[in-house]
């Protein structure tokens, strides 16, 4: 009974671990896998370099974003780091 007693510090500090640092951060790759995924051509987005840019085109694994009249720069669809509600 004693061996369990002295387990019971480790298992209150890994669900403290668990609840302060995994589950918020698996919380946050979610809801960035789901903006990528419902990305639409003409969103307004930010790129994780910082590049400002319109998507003109979304393929399987890349967008397409327009950054200037006639330059066009494709990405990998996780580059996209936030949508700008603008």
């Amino acid at each position: 009974m004693e061996q369990y007693v002295g387990l019971i510090p480790i298992i209150l500090m890994f669900v403290a671990m668990w609840f302060i640092l995994i589950r918020p951060a698996k919380k946050r790759q979610q809801e960035t896998q789901n903006m990528q995924s419902n990305l639409q051509r003409g969103d307004k987005v930010i790129t994780i370099g910082g590049l400002h840019g319109e998507i003109d085109s979304i393929e399987d694994t890349a967008v397409t974003l327009k950054i200037a009249d006639n330059v066009r720069v494709k990405f990998d669809r996780q580059a996209i780091g936030r949508i700008v509600n603008n």
